[in-house]
């Protein structure tokens, strides 16, 4: 029985509301139901939304305008967890919370439009996070509707138009155009506007402490590039080539950005590398970074990446996980696109190289999945997503493909569509059918490796590349020549792959090549060498030392720790060079420096104190989990817990993001394995909060039983 048409035999005026309110309730609790988006489309959403940061909760006001599209006598809104209604002033539609839904509730005629507005609070258990200084939220896959009663529905898109009341001291990057900021002393309501309508999953906010430097795309939309403001020397490495990203997909996709600006910021604890909601990029602060970082981690292709989502996800959506390569395939292409732009075509092919040998190897395991599987791993959704647009693009011509983008984009702007409408756009600019090409990279779950291979040897580079490699096996003394030619000016991935063969080969025959490598000045090459040379021999000790300065934090790490344990005579000199660098985001050479001068005898020891100090208050949670967790690895070699490690353990083992909080609970269970420690837990009991102090007892009975 479908709710939405069934014609209830009794007439809503003439049933006093507590009744009628009853009989729905029983209705609600017995029947599943189904989609509702040829029952209805949601049209607007006016808000004005208080998130409050020392209670955890949102309170709010929201006015849903909607139209009906086939007479029933209910909707609904999704609403997950546990919302509270506060009023109801529109009393011709009954609001009823159930079933993590709200329901809307009335004599809905057909083609009629109709608004209902209510107030509530919610302390949601997902998809927005209450950090000490940050709130933020996350929509994709956790629902907008644990804080907005909106449509987990992708389906059904709509027009956010939303206020946010936040402290005055606070900055806050939401979707859409600000168009209004207004001052009310401790407290400034933001006011957002969106002129057109998209999936609920990608409404979006930011609270935080944030500066912005805004520039403008050779089209002149706005794009602000937000940063914490401690962090603004940092700016130009993190953004590099974020307004030539903008300009290049803008032309190449060849349809003008669909929104009214586009702002990005950095998060702490950001669950992922990135999220493209609607002009608005949310992306993890691990990629801020300084010139000597960018070499490593740099944030050009989760930028690329997430911008072309505006187009491909945020534009033009998916109907169901069946065709969610439209998204994830597409953005990752473009990326790679921009990528071969601004890295070059080697690296172009070098990262599909890359790719094609994991899909082959996936596939080989049986692991393998068909692009319209909608149970597919990531993997498939984004690196073969991206093979398959990549092989078309060869087949039909880069002319037709562009001519092909730009129909589809355009046809279904503002819409959510199927694989099987972007083919039928790209077979009526090819005007020929695609048969060939939806069996082997649609439908087949198999990865189709030799067609991978055939398109890999038209690059010049992955052909030397191939020859190279090829060598592995081969006597080192049948391929020094060959070797020594490829150094003197050695490409980044052949380069590396030299040095991989030179392991475990005799230090008479390639001293000279690793000389050669080294002099190369080729910071990834020599990087190959710090990554595999565990075993440094004395005749490349000086080579081995210069690695200490490159322009790589990976590498000035790896040196750093191999130069300690190859010569212990100069841990002291090694220690004093490394001094005060402090690495990625993450502070992986800073936390590795005060391990080892923590071990080191001798060193320093009037301040071993303060650098025991330094290394427990990394585990704290003003740090990101990235942070703490480097902290917390060390303080377990070290064993060296204390009354607020063990707190900041707790703390961390209740943490949002998954990985981090598992790897904190594993920890935490060998820690309870020790009797001295279970003692120091129960000690610290009082210092815990209701939550941490209920989940600590959990996990001491655990063990206990």
């Amino acid at each position: 029985m479908n709710l939405f048409c069934l014609q209830l035999k009794i007439k809503l005026l003439r049933i006093k509301p507590s009744s009628f309110c009853l009989l729905l309730l029983l209705f609600f609790s017995t029947f599943v139901f189904s989609q509702q988006t040829e029952t209805v489309d949601f049209i607007s959403v006016k808000a004005v939304v208080r998130p409050l940061l020392k209670e955890k909760k949102v309170i709010a006001n929201a006015s849903y305008t909607f139209k009906i599209l086939k007479k029933c006598d209910s909707v609904y809104l999704d609403a997950q967890g546990f919302f509270l209604l506060k009023n109801i002033p529109n009393h011709k539609i009954a609001v009823i919370l159930k079933n993590k839904k709200i329901w809307l509730v009335s004599n809905f005629e057909s083609n009629q439009t109709y608004t209902v507005s209510f107030e509530y609070e919610t302390i949601p258990k997902k998809a927005l996070y209450f950090l000490d200084q940050q709130i933020w939220t996350q929509g994709q896959g956790k629902y907008t509707s644990n804080w907005l009663p909106s449509i987990d529905d992708m389906n059904d898109k709509i027009e956010f138009n939303i206020s946010y009341i936040i402290p005055s001291d606070k900055i806050i990057v939401a979707n859409g155009k600000l168009v209004a900021v207004t001052d009310n002393g401790d407290a400034k309501k933001w006011s957002f506007d969106m002129e057109h309508p998209m999936s609920s999953y990608l409404v979006a906010f930011a609270v935080g402490d944030f500066s912005k430097k805004t520039i403008a795309s050779s089209s002149n939309v706005p794009m602000e590039l937000y940063y914490p403001t401690s962090d603004s020397l940092l700016i130009e490495p993190t953004y590099r080539y974020s307004k030539r990203i903008f300009d290049f997909l803008e032309q190449e996709i060849g349809v003008d950005y669909p929104w009214q600006n586009y702002k990005q910021v950095p998060l702490k604890d950001f669950l992922y590398a990135g999220m493209e909601n609607t002009s608005a990029t949310f992306f993890s602060d691990a990629f801020i970074v300084d010139s000597i970082g960018f070499v490593d981690r740099n944030y050009v292709n989760v930028n690329a990446h997430e911008l072309a989502h505006q187009w491909f996800g945020n534009l033009v959506t998916e109907t169901s996980g069946e065709s969610h390569w439209l998204h994830e395939g597409f953005a990752s292409y473009y990326a790679l696109l921009t990528e071969k732009e601004i890295f070059g075509e080697d690296y172009y092919y070098w990262k599909l190289f890359q790719s094609a040998e994991q899909l082959k190897s996936l596939s080989e395991e049986g692991k393998g999945a068909a692009l319209n599987n909608p149970n597919a791993s990531s993997l498939i959704f984004y690196e073969k997503g991206a093979w398959a647009l990549h092989v078309l693009r060869e087949k039909v011509g880069a002319a037709v493909f562009k001519k092909a983008i730009k129909n589809y984009l355009e046809k279904y702007q503002y819409k959510n569509v199927t694989t099987n409408d972007f083919i039928i756009e790209v077979e009526r600019a090819y005007g020929k059918e695609l048969i060939e090409f939806k069996k082997d990279w649609i439908l087949q779950s198999a990865f189709k490796s030799e067609q991978a291979y055939q398109s890999l040897i038209k690059s010049n580079f992955i052909n030397e590349y191939f020859k190279i490699s090829a060598l592995r096996g081969t006597p080192i003394t049948l391929k020094m020549a060959a070797f020594e030619k490829a150094l003197m000016f050695p490409d980044d991935f052949i380069g590396q792959e030299i040095v991989d063969q030179l392991i475990n080969e005799p230090l008479s025959l390639t001293l000279p090549l690793y000389k050669k490598a080294f002099n190369s000045n080729n910071v990834f090459v020599r990087q190959a060498i710090a990554l595999s040379m565990d075993k440094i021999p004395k005749e490349l000790k000086s080579y081995y030392e210069s690695l200490l300065y490159d322009n790589s934090y990976l590498t000035q790490e790896t040196a750093l720790g191999n130069l300690w344990v190859n010569f212990p005579e100069n841990k002291s000199k090694y220690l004093d060079e490394m001094d005060g660098i402090i690495g990625f985001r993450d502070k992986n050479i800073r936390q590795f420096w005060l391990f080892l001068a923590l071990i080191t005898e001798d060193y320093q020891t009037a301040k071993k104190e303060f650098f025991l100090e330094e290394l427990l208050e990394y585990t704290s949670s003003k740090y990101a989990y990235n942070i703490r967790e480097k902290a917390f690895e060390y303080i377990g070699y070290l064993n060296v817990w204390n009354r607020d490690s063990l707190v900041n353990l707790i703390d961390a083992s209740q943490h949002h993001y998954w990985r981090f909080r598992d790897f904190s609970r594993n920890i935490l269970m060998g820690l309870l394995e020790n009797e001295n420690y279970r003692k120091q837990f129960m000690l610290i009991e009082q210092e815990l909060d209701a939550d941490s102090l209920n989940f600590l007892k959990r996990m001491l009975n655990k063990k206990l039983f």
